[in-house]
């Protein structure tokens, strides 16, 4: 799992992300000497600004930046992608994605064909175990009406492909609320300066490329290790509580 967050990075940073987001675009092979000297500042700098949004190192921001990302375990097949994910499983994911739903007040899902089922999974199983209000919308009209700034916007993708999500991260951004992208597949271009991107897993379905023909049970699997990581927490809170 690979997760990212602009909000890390202070503004010095953002500039330094900003220029870098556009100069490896034009040259793919920018070493980082190079790169510090366009942005004013060390190498050291340049490796700490990308690995505080996320990155293990410099090579892998280029290589995604330019869509040359290459799954270290590509899969056969999608039982042994399955496989491999579960195999690799970050638990530390799971305590980010609570960690975000605990700083909101209220939880908002969205998600297109499949992924809204996903969504709607979700918010019946946290409206059982966390005491918040939590709704999935299916339009942009209710993300207008129901976004402020104590809200948490959480979109489903399988690909992160939509460009209409475009249009949710300027009306949360205009709403003081947050937004988080669930995406399953390690999607390069869905990294986003105006929110939170979490990709489920380093691997990409092959068995199709149509949306809506993709697998979801990443997603469920996702689900359901956050839900018995709230359980848990709730039992320990009662045992502390002498309840």
């Amino acid at each position: 799992m690979q997760y990212f967050n602009t909000d890390n990075l202070n503004e010095f940073e953002k500039r330094i992300l900003e220029t870098l987001n556009l100069e490896c675009k034009k040259n793919k092979k920018l070493r980082i000497i190079n790169a510090a000297e366009l942005c004013g500042c060390s190498t050291s700098k340049i490796s700490k600004t990308v690995k505080k949004l996320g990155f293990n190192n410099y090579k892998q921001y280029v290589n995604f930046i330019n869509d040359e990302y290459i799954p270290e375990k590509p899969a056969s097949n999608e039982f042994d992608r399955i496989r491999d994910f579960l195999d690799n499983f970050d638990l530390t994911m799971v305590d980010k994605f609570i960690e975000l739903l605990d700083k909101h007040d209220k939880i908002l899902l969205f998600g297109y064909g499949p992924s809204l089922f996903c969504a709607q999974y979700l918010e019946f199983k946290l409206r059982l175990f966390i005491n918040k209000t939590v709704i999935t919308i299916t339009d942009e009209f209710s993300a207008a009406s129901l976004i402020d700034e104590k809200t948490l916007l959480i979109i489903f993708s399988a690909t992160g492909g939509f460009s209409s999500f475009d249009n949710l991260k300027k009306i949360a951004r205009e709403k003081g609320g947050d937004l988080l992208l669930l995406i399953e597949e390690y999607n390069t271009s869905a990294l986003s300066d105006d929110c939170q991107v979490l990709f489920l897993t380093d691997t990409f379905q092959t068995f199709t490329t149509v949306p809506y023909q993709k697998s979801r049970i990443v997603f469920f699997i996702f689900i359901e290790e956050v839900i018995q990581h709230i359980i848990k927490r709730n039992e320990n809170n009662a045992v502390s509580s002498g309840k």
